[in-house]
Parts: structure tokens; sequence; C-alpha cells
């Protein structure tokens, strides 16, 4: 019988050389006379491991890594497909420490099965979250999301069942499904990695979704930056049809629902729902003003959920074991787990699911094993390039919106990118203002304008050109452009600034270098 070994076909892996490495095991089996089957699974996580190489064992499977293609012949000869010992044997998968810690619901299969085999997406519990919703009234789906406690997963945490009541109460013809899939956030990359290594999931939770509000078409709204999740979701979405899993009749229920994807152009502001829902349309993608709500005029002017990936992928979970069940994970107002991305100056970056309510610390220093370069950490952004740096004291401060909220910080899309003492804090908050001057779609005065008078200033500040009055021309404009800019976008670029000039203020009153003498 054929020996399995697995080597992730996510792009991270591929990034550092998993393509070249299958082919080396197929063409080593090969030579050698050896059967076995190659599966592509999704990337575990552990991104510092890349590419992680995998045989199934009677023990379990055995992970090897980072494998790289002159060490393939070596693994053969050392016996790996039955257990070997090497060099770069890790042990069982499952009982490896990044990996016993964890709490993975949504990512539960990621790594483990074949991205695009529905017998292996069935064999491990696929589909039982939408066959549990399809013998359920859509009122029923929806409580069941509002009892969870699920809140968005995007970054606005806003209640997931509250949003799909309002689509599920409206009245209209039609009614839409849209997965926000335009992942811009620097330091995130959970959606890739599930769209990628899970992708009958996202479509199951869609289906629950448009179910539960009666909602008949859905759109995954992706960015151009992801072609092997487009390649991965285009024939995922083909196999499902074929399957009876979406199309006129979803599982022979008579429940019709069509899901389409669609490409973003490559502007960060289609992670705001509203310029979304505007590019999808074929216009250029500028926010609109709420009310009203895309719950009620969305899509076409139709109600229209909008939620992101990882929102859609927790549902099918909720609904195979129960709302308690998820929310029995967590603390607070911040139930079930989340997906954190670790990345930036840290040892080992990667994809960690873990429920609400672990510190930060934690996280970076235990499974992040501190940073990269050796040297102490000085700041932690969380949330995105418009969440806020906190400081190395800061870092017991735990995983929780509110928690995170009360110290004017933001949880975000879990993203966390850490920086050790040589960062410069002053030029961390110019580039706040110079992505939202690039990335503004231009429609607000305070957010199209204040962006770019923001860089000009922290120009002035770091030049050393009257320091006390740019300070205050600083705090004025960070001010206006929190109240007065229409969307997230103008709104929270002040976060990352301020956070900046209060923790870090000695930054922006540096020595300037004396000139060399003629």
């Amino acid at each position: 019988m054929p020996v399995k070994i697995f080597v992730p076909i996510d792009a991270a892996a591929l990034s550092v050389g998993a393509e070249g490495v299958a082919q080396a095991i197929l063409r080593e089996a090969q030579a050698r006379g050896v059967a076995i089957e190659l599966v592509r699974n999704g990337s575990r996580g552990m991104l510092w491991l890349e590419p992680l190489v995998e045989v199934e064992t009677a023990a379990g499977r055995i992970a090897y890594g980072p494998v790289a293609v002159r060490d393939v012949a070596g693994l053969f000869e050392a016996g790996f497909l039955s257990d070997g010992a090497h060099a770069l044997r890790l042990g069982v998968t499952e009982e490896l420490d990044w990996m016993k810690r964890q709490q993975r619901l949504t990512f539960a299969r990621i790594g483990v099965i074949d991205p695009l085999s529905l017998a292996d997406y069935r064999a491990h519990g696929g589909l039982a979250g939408l066959k549990a919703a399809l013998a359920m009234t859509g009122g029923a789906i929806v409580e069941t999301v509002k009892a969870s406690g699920l809140r968005g997963r995007g970054g606005a945490g806003f209640p997931t069942g509250i949003k799909w009541k309002t689509v599920h109460d409206a009245q209209a013809e039609q009614k839409y499904i849209v997965c926000n899939a335009d992942e811009g956030d620097s330091g995130t990359f959970a959606d890739r990695m599930l769209m990628e290594g899970d992708p009958f999931l996202l479509i199951e939770g869609m289906a629950i979704a448009a179910v539960a509000v009666g909602a008949t078409k859905g759109f995954i709204y992706l960015r151009s930056e992801y072609p092997h999740a487009h390649r991965t979701l285009q024939r995922a979405i083909l196999k499902a049809e074929n399957a009876g899993i979406l199309g006129d009749s979803v599982l022979d229920t008579g429940h019709a629902f069509h899901l389409e994807v669609r490409l973003g152009a490559g502007a960060y502001i289609c992670g705001e729902e509203t310029s979304l829902l505007e590019s999808l349309e074929g216009k250029r993608a500028l926010v609109r003003a709420k009310p009203p709500l895309p719950a009620l005029q969305g899509l076409f002017g139709k109600p229209t959920v909008v939620n992101n990936v990882l929102s859609f992928a927790a549902v099918p979970w909720i609904l195979q074991h129960g709302a308690k069940a998820y929310a029995d994970y967590g603390m607070g107002r911040s139930r079930g787990t989340l997906p954190v991305q670790l990345g930036g100056n840290v040892r080992r970056g990667g994809l960690i699911e873990l429920a609400f309510g672990i510190s930060l610390r934690e996280i970076i220093e235990d499974m992040g094993g501190g940073t990269l370069s050796g040297r102490p950490i000085r700041a932690v952004q969380v949330g995105g390039p418009l969440g806020a740096y906190l400081t190395a004291g800061q870092l017991d401060v735990v995983m929780d919106y509110e928690a995170l909220a009360s110290m004017k910080a933001m949880l975000g899309h879990g993203g966390i990118v850490v920086f050790d003492d040589t960062v410069d804090m002053a030029r961390q908050a110019r580039f706040a203002f110079e992505f939202c001057a690039k990335e503004s779609c231009g429609k607000c005065t305070p957010c199209r304008i204040g962006a770019v008078r923001g860089v000009e200033v922290m120009d002035r500040i770091i030049a050393g050109t009257e320091r006390p009055k740019n300070m205050a021309v600083l705090r004025d404009l960070n001010r206006l452009m929190t109240d007065a800019s229409l969307c997230a976008m103008g709104g929270l670029t002040p976060m990352p600034v301020m956070s900046a000039l209060n923790h870090f203020s000695e930054d922006f009153d540096r020595p300037l270098p004396a000139l060399a003498a003629e």
C-alpha cells in the first residue's frame, strides 16, 4: 500500500520551495521503486518550518522540516517513510508544542486534508453544519449564530447573528451573501490560508448564511494578489456545484444558492464593506455613507450579508456542535476562537488559533519565541496597519475586543507584528499617514487631505523644524481625522500615530545628527 506523504501547496510554503521539494520526492520515490501517494495539503501554520513534509505512519503523521530539495535523498536514505531517524525529524505533528497549545475549531482540517477532495472534507466532518442548518428554519439558524456570540472576525467585531437577523427580517425578492476576502492588512494571512487549505469550509459557511436569510446568490470578493487562492476557490466551487452543494437545490432541499468569485483590483479600501459593494457593482470603490446599512440596502440596493472569510468559516462548526459549545470558548463578550497571525521580528511566526483570553505576551514570547534578532521587544502592532502600537510593558493585555479597546487599541483581523528596539517610531507614525494617503478612496476631505498633511507634518518633526508647533498641529490633525472621516480608513489612521506619539515620545524629539565638518 502506498505511503502517504504530505507537502503543502499553500502560497507561503510554495514561496520557500515546496513545489521543488514535492517534485524531488516524486523523482526519488520513482528512482527507488517506492510506492507513495503525494498529497498537497494546506499549511499547518508553522511558517518557520516550511516546507514541512509529513509522512503517515501507524503512530501518526511524522513531521520533517524545513525540508529543502537537497535534503530529499537523505530522508529516503534514513528511511523516513517508516519513521526513520533524521536531523529534520520533528515528531508527531499533532504532538508538537505549537499544535498542542491551540484550540483549532476553524482551522481543524487545514494541513490535514487535501483541500480539493470532497471525500476528505466529508470524512473530517465537512457538511455536517450545513446538513444541520437545512433541517432548521432560517430564524432558528440565526438564533443559533446569535447565541454562539460569534462576532465579525474581519476587524469591526460586530455580532454576526444580529447582522444576519437584519437581513433575515428584511422583505425583498432578492438577497445576497458577500464574503469580504480582500485581506489587505499587513501581517495578516489567515483568510488566504483558509481559502487555500480548506475552501469547502468557506463555501459551506456561506451556504448556511444563504439558507438562514433566504439569499440565493453569493459572491466572494477576493484580492487580486491571491492567485493561488483564486484557482483553488474556482475549482472548489465547480466541485461543489457538481456534488449538489451549490446550485438550484442545495443538497436536494430546494434551497437555491449560486456562488461566484470576483477579483478586486488591489485597493486596500475595498476591505471596507460599502466600498467593496461599489466595486462589485462595477463602480469606482468609494465609501458609501451609512445609513442605509448594507444589511438593508447592500449589493444592487438589496439586503446583503457582508462578512469576512473567518466569520463565515466559523459558522459550520457552530451549527454542527451547537452555540453553547462555541460560546464556552473565550471570555466576556469575545466568544469562540481567534486565528492569530504572528509576524514581524519574531522567531516563530505563523498562524495560531486560540480561544480569546490568552495574553499578547504568551503569544509572542511563549509561542513566538521572542524576536528573531534576539534584541528586546520595543513595540507590537496589533490589528493591521491602522492598529495601535503597544509597548513591551503592555504585553500582558489579553486578546479580547474590550480589553484592547480600553487601551485605545484594537484587535482587528488578529494580525500581530513585532518590532525590536531598533525601530524608529516616529517613522512608523509617518508610515501610517503615507499608507492612508496612498490607499484613501478620496471621497472625504479629512482622509484624502489629512493624510497628505500628516506626512508633511511628520517630515517637519523628523527634520526638527519648529517641533513644538508641528506637534500641536499633529495632535489637532489627528482629532480632525478621527472625528470627521467618513469611514474607518481615515478615522483609524490616527490610532497608530497617537499610540506611537504617546508611548514613544522620545522618538519624536530625537537630536538631529551633527553636520559634518567642512
